[in-house]
């Protein structure tokens, strides 16, 4: 995705979110790049402002939405993550929001000892999975909290609710990504 791509879809995140916090409706627009209607997986991130705290994160990893739809999905339901209260009308210019668009999720083809290492930090997302469960973390995750590769691999396991050393069983599997990521500088702001 190119830079005014980017715009673009910080700018419908935006409008997603004001419409459903405001109004408890879907946004509709007609007014997107033509590269929107492909599929893609996207997560939406809500930060507070200035601080950057995190305030919701929800998304589709898996490429089953048109980009155009799979935004205004992800804004609406980041603004009731079930980690937080859902979002009030008075938070919105205290918010900045970020995209991430997904390339598709490639397995990971290295013997389990070598997963760590094989992780290009900041650059690869993570989904872990196994049996019912599954964890995802995005790349920015990485850097953000300058963990390692080891330790990045590890929070994914966590977040599956798996044992932190999951990642060594051959049975768990192991799925990188990438993502182009835009973020608003200031709530509203692209």
């Amino acid at each position: 995705m190119d830079s005014a791509e980017g715009r673009s879809a910080l700018r419908i995140a935006r409008k997603a979110v004001e419409e459903w916090v405001r109004n408890r409706k879907r946004l509709e627009t007609r007014d997107y790049p033509h590269s929107f209607e492909e599929k893609r997986g996207v997560f939406v991130t809500l930060h507070t402002y200035p601080d950057g705290g995190l305030r919701g994160c929800i998304g589709f990893p898996e490429p089953t939405h048109h980009l155009i739809h799979g935004i205004i999905e992800a804004a609406m339901h980041a603004c009731e993550d079930p980690r937080f209260p859902p979002l009030s009308p008075q938070e919105l210019d205290k918010i900045t929001i970020e995209v991430s668009i997904l390339t598709k999720p490639e397995p990971l083809k290295v013997p389990p000892a070598e997963r760590p290492k094989s992780i290009k930090r900041g650059k690869d997302g993570l989904i872990i999975r196994s049996g019912f469960h599954s964890g995802l973390l995005l790349p920015q995750v990485a850097t953000e909290h300058k963990m390692t590769s080891e330790e990045f691999i590890m929070a994914a396991c966590t977040k599956a609710i798996l044992p932190p050393d999951a990642w060594k069983d051959g049975g768990t599997e192991v799925y990188t990504f990438q993502c182009d990521v835009f973020s608003e500088k200031k709530p509203g702001v692209v």
